[in-house]
């Protein structure tokens, strides 16, 4: 169980999340636990009431294809939830037709915290989120008018939306309200390296010594607990001539961003492979091996990373061996989480 679970606000203490049958205590209200030790997030839920009939319906929405204008993709599709909700083994997002992204499709998890979306950061509210995969051509190439009337045909959703609004209204505006509060609260905070920090869990020598070499080598971007400091860097990647992605100068516009990128959170890094913004490393090995001999030198380069970072083969293994640590089976495996049956 999670150490930040849900309550129904009548109930005290920490107890499994009430029933996943969204014809029970559709109105009431789930109560958003910060785990000891981290921030405060970003997204607070104001004006949009965290309720199971909210959560159930956001669900929902994200496994239906039908948000897709041929019916075959879904939020889902592209973040599998045994993956962290990554894209296990695509380089780069998969769309209707067989179409390709520009980029690797990110995990999803503690999305409450992020104060923007999307590698280059064009997105700074998560309830504006779902609307870009919606309508891009590459990826689900629908539109809302579309979506709206699909949802709006379904009795199932009807009622849905009237447990979770107050009314049977179907919009763009609740739709992706909906989609916030199920993105919202998929938080993963129950690895081993979590549960070493609780005092509940232990971790190996070798783990350990890779912990105490993340934090002198990695943790100045990577930060603890969250694993990302959520600032744009250029980490030397040579330039894919065919991507040809400028990272967040391509909505700042701004020479100094070129080919910066968001600094991803490293949490459950084991199964979202492959990494990077466009998925050219296979392996954690090959992804760490870049930052220690395969940094590309440019005018935008992160300062820190002009040396490369110094490790030993054994070092490099001690660090993989911590980041494994990272991966919380209990979150891809919740069933809170999973496809509505």
């Amino acid at each position: 169980m999670f150490i930040a679970c849900w309550i129904i606000v009548a109930v005290a203490g920490c107890k499994p999340d009430p029933s996943l049958d969204p014809q029970q205590d559709s109105g009431a209200t789930i109560s958003f636990e910060v785990p000891q030790g981290w921030p405060q997030p970003v997204y607070t839920f104001q004006n949009n009431a965290l309720t199971q009939a909210g959560f159930q319906l956001g669900r929902k929405l994200f496994y239906d294809t039908r948000l897709s204008r041929d019916n075959t993709i879904s939020c889902a599709s592209c973040h599998q939830q045994f993956a962290a909700f990554s894209h296990l083994d695509h380089p780069l997002s998969h769309g209707i037709n067989g179409l390709f992204g520009t980029r690797n499709a990110p995990g999803l998890f503690n999305e409450a915290w992020l104060p923007t979306f999307f590698w280059d950061g064009g997105v700074i509210n998560i309830e504006n989120q779902p609307i870009n995969p919606i309508q891009n051509p590459v990826e689900m190439d629908e539109t809302m008018p579309e979506v709206i009337a699909k949802v709006s045909a379904d009795a199932d959703y009807i009622k849905r939306f009237k447990a979770a609004f107050g009314d049977e209204t179907v919009n763009s505006q609740r739709i992706f309200k909906a989609l916030a509060q199920f993105m919202s609260t998929m938080i993963s905070n129950n690895s081993r390296y979590d549960q070493y920090v609780r005092g509940t869990g232990s971790l190996s020598a070798q783990e350990l010594n890779g912990l105490t070499l993340f934090r002198a080598k990695c943790a100045s971007c990577h930060k603890e607990p969250l694993f990302t400091d959520y600032s744009f860097r250029n980490n030397g990647l040579v330039p894919d001539a065919a991507l040809n992605d400028s990272g967040r100068a391509r909505i700042t516009r701004l020479p100094e961003d070129m080919r910066k990128f968001k600094v991803p959170s490293l949490r459950n890094v084991e199964l979202t492979r492959p990494y990077a913004h466009d998925g050219r490393f296979n392996t954690l090995d090959a992804m760490l091996e870049h930052y220690r001999t395969g940094i590309y030198q440019s005018p935008t380069l992160d300062t820190a990373l002009s040396n490369g970072i110094q490790m030993s083969d054994s070092e490099k293994q001690d660090i993989i061996a911590f980041l494994k640590t990272l991966t919380d089976t209990s979150f891809v495996k919740d069933p809170r989480f999973a496809e509505p049956k």
